[in-house]
């Protein structure tokens, strides 16, 4: 039988060697533990890691949970390992993201609707940069597709899940695309 601070280890090693985000269920499932002790274990580490000075940190989002470097050290961990620049969203895929983040499911159509313009180069940025990807098609004409944020756009943007989208400001009123029972995660696609 294993204490508390040695599932942490392992936890904490099965989180670093993965390197991606993992489903603290299926821990539970390998380690044929109850889930409630594998959250347990992560409750612990991430209290661990929230003292000062630590350089770790429990990122959890999309029901997962990873293990990330703080961001206050980012600029000594490029310094020192002179990182190749992750490319920056343009003006437009970031209109068109978040146009999919607080309408999705949405079409091209539905985007170029609110933006304005066409999406086509923008949308499919988003797609092969993992940010969004197809959901499935609509129930109309043509049955164009649907569109949806994925897990590495909650990673990106350090979101657990899209509840967590901030309110856009609508005049004196905060309002958002949709009501919050409609704003779920059922559209976050895993990798």
């Amino acid at each position: 039988m294993m204490n508390d601070g040695m599932l942490a280890g392992i936890i904490e090693a099965i989180l670093f060697v993965s390197g991606e985000a993992v489903n603290p269920d299926d821990i539970a499932m390998a380690l044929e533990l109850p889930e409630g002790a594998v959250e347990k274990a992560l409750d612990s580490l991430e209290g661990r890691y929230q003292e000062a000075g630590m350089g770790l940190s429990i990122r959890r989002f999309g029901g997962k949970a990873q293990l990330a470097t703080k961001a206050d050290f980012a600029p000594y961990i490029e310094r020192v390992l002179q990182p190749i620049q992750r490319r920056s969203l343009s003006q437009s895929a970031l209109e068109t993201l978040s146009i999919i983040a607080y309408k999705q499911p949405v079409t091209r159509m539905e985007i170029e609707a609110i933006r304005g313009v066409g999406s086509d180069y923008a949308i499919q940025s988003l797609v092969s940069k993992r940010m969004a990807r197809e959901v499935g098609r609509k129930d109309t004409l043509g049955r164009p597709i649907l569109y949806g944020t994925t897990e590495q756009f909650l990673s990106h943007f350090g979101l657990r899940d899209l509840k967590e989208l901030p309110a856009i400001p609508m005049g004196d009123e905060q309002t958002t695309f949709l009501a919050n029972d409609q704003l779920a995660d059922d559209y976050i696609q895993p990798e």
